[in-house]
């Protein structure tokens, strides 16, 4: 399908205006109030973020002003509603208990382009006791490509402890770890893996669903068959730490254009590996 052509960058304003959008479309009625959405990720095409980098602060300041002038304007009893001539449609919505939380990063999706505006936002919704169901985690998902605004939702149940798996008798390693579709072991049984989002032309052995601050390819994990020492090449902009030491990158970015420099950490074998931030990882050299 053809993607539609984007006009112009992405503004300040349009900005703050698609995170109003997304709290909007994010809302969640109880029965006594309505919650909303209270973590905000943007993403911009590199071309607007480097743009827009002076004023990001202050873009972000506004963004939660704007949040809590729409949370009040939706607030406002109508006219009817003055003069119990009418009920209201809702419950009130209460703000955040920790307040907004904006962040705005690269999107580094290839089929970005300047003037798209991604926002991905959160909403913890609690246990609902009566019914026996655990808490969850509400995700909107709102974008603004080519002119053309989408929004999807998804509700994931918090992850439950499940026992794990005994690996299987040639694997190498097992690397823990939790992602949007929640908790998962993967066993290593090969000498060299891929892991990262993965997408069109990126294969990937661990396909990770989560936040685009993790590349489609982020790492590659290698095992030295002679010594069984695994190394970790970081291939990601946004890096990767293993015990909370950052790894060197391997990639050399000049513009659009990225060089390979071969570059390798050595990891433990046990460690704590993680991706942007965003992803965390155990990895057991078995």
């Amino acid at each position: 399908m053809d993607r539609p052509a984007t006009a112009t960058p992405a503004t300040a304003r349009e900005i703050i205006l698609e995170i109003v959008r997304n709290m909007r479309e994010g809302l969640e009625p109880l029965h006594y109030s309505t919650l909303a959405p209270a973590i905000y990720h943007v993403y911009l095409h590199p071309d607007d973020l480097d743009r827009l980098r002076g004023i990001l602060p202050r873009i972000m300041d506004e963004a939660k002003r704007a949040l809590d002038d729409e949370m009040e304007n939706l607030n406002r009893a109508s006219l009817a509603e003055k003069l119990k001539l009418a009920k209201r449609d809702g419950p009130k919505i209460t703000p955040p208990e920790g307040g907004w939380q904006i962040q705005i990063v690269e999107n580094h999706d290839d089929d970005a382009a300047p003037g798209d505006i991604m926002i991905s936002s959160e909403l913890a919704l609690p246990a609902k006791d009566e019914f026996g169901a655990g808490s969850m985690t509400k995700r909107i998902a709102t974008r603004r490509m080519g002119g053309v605004q989408t929004t999807s939702q998804k509700y994931e149940p918090a992850a439950t402890a499940q026992p794990p798996a005994p690996p299987p008798a040639d694997a190498v390693a097992v690397i823990c770890y939790e992602d949007n579709s929640g908790r998962k072991t993967y066993h290593m049984i090969k000498n060299e893996i891929v892991v990262g989002r993965g997408g069109r032309d990126y294969w990937t052995d661990i396909k990770l669903d989560t936040l685009p601050d993790v590349s489609r390819e982020h790492f590659r994990l290698r095992r030295d068959p002679a010594s069984g020492q695994f190394f970790l090449k970081d291939l990601s902009r946004l890096g990767t730490t293993i015990d909370g030491e950052r790894a060197p990158s391997s990639l050399e970015f000049d513009g659009a254009d990225k060089r390979d420099l071969n570059r390798e950490a050595a990891v433990p074998a046990k460690a704590t590996i993680v991706l942007a931030g965003v992803v965390f990882m155990e990895f057991r050299s078995t």
